[in-house]
């Protein structure tokens, strides 16, 4: 059975049987990265692939069937109109994520000059969304993960914005070397939101293959949150903005945690699916 549309709805039913919703098109998008083909081809139908093709193919379902997410078996992930590199060093850039993009380019996009701080950056894909859509945006790009901050720095190099994008080895405001940041004009971050009783309801995709340290902070979730908080007036320019990512129903317990540090939030930012997703903050004595 080597004909290209017999080989995908063979695989598409294994993954339908292994609890995967998007089995279809998962399967279309492994044949395209087997083959080499657009996916166009592939749902035409006309290809024939060659033994090889077909074995990594094959390959590659068997680990999709096992719920390994399919970026990391394809190697990237889009987001916001760009692609990029993902490992299971960094988690999967999500859609949600773009909305915060969406807010810093808002308030960076226009200026001349904009210093911008993206914490915990991971793969890179807020930091360089940024700095792609935003040519006077000067981005520092800061994670605990040195394996992260690798993938990061490819990502910059893969969409040419390396020479804009700084990269710093830290815990939150807290550098290795204990050198100063500086101050910004936005400080970005999408933190570990999920609490430590909440990682075994995830999709088993997530928490047991993305890096455990990117989703949770091993107690309620709003530790990060804190440490932004305690930490965000120090680094912000006159008249700077923050821009924190938040799970579903912690709006009300994150804004308490930012009012007690003198920070006042001025905007909260819903999903497609209209669930309060990114909250805009300044410091309270510049707002």
């Amino acid at each position: 059975m080597r004909r290209i549309g017999d080989r995908v709805f063979a695989a598409a039913c294994i993954l339908e049987r292994a609890g995967i919703e998007s089995a279809k098109l998962d399967a279309e998008v492994l044949m395209v990265e087997a083959v080499g083909v657009s996916r166009a081809q592939v749902v035409a139908g006309g290809v024939t692939p060659n033994q090889a093709a077909l074995a990594r193919f094959d390959a590659m379902v068997a680990r999709r069937a096992a719920r390994e997410p399919l970026a990391y078996i394809v190697g990237h992930k889009e987001f916001f109109s760009l692609d990029f590199d993902v490992t299971p060093d960094v988690l999967i850039p999500r859609p949600e994520t773009e909305a915060l993009v969406h807010e810093a380019l808002e308030i960076v996009g226009h200026k001349p000059i904009a210093r911008v701080l993206d914490l915990g950056t991971g793969s890179g894909a807020i930091a360089m969304a940024i700095a792609v859509n935003a040519p006077g945006a000067q981005v520092v790009a800061v994670d605990i993960s040195s394996a992260a901050l690798r993938v990061a720095h490819r990502n910059a190099v893969r969409h040419r914005v390396g020479a804009r994008v700084r990269f710093v080895e830290a815990d939150v405001f807290d550098t290795r070397g204990g050198e100063a940041l500086g101050q910004f004009d936005v400080i970005a971050a999408n933190p570990p939101y999920v609490a430590r009783e909440g990682v075994a309801a995830l999709e088993p995709e997530i928490r047991a293959h993305e890096p455990r340290i990117a989703l949770t902070d091993e107690s309620d979730g709003l530790e990060f949150y804190r440490r932004i908080a305690a930490g965000a007036s120090a680094h912000l320019n006159r008249g700077g903005t923050v821009l924190v990512e938040i799970g579903a129903g912690q709006q009300s317990m994150i804004e308490q945690i930012l009012t007690r540090s003198g920070l006042e939030v001025t905007a909260a930012i819903s999903d497609l699916a209209g669930i309060p997703r990114v909250l805009k903050v300044c410091a309270r004595s510049f707002c």
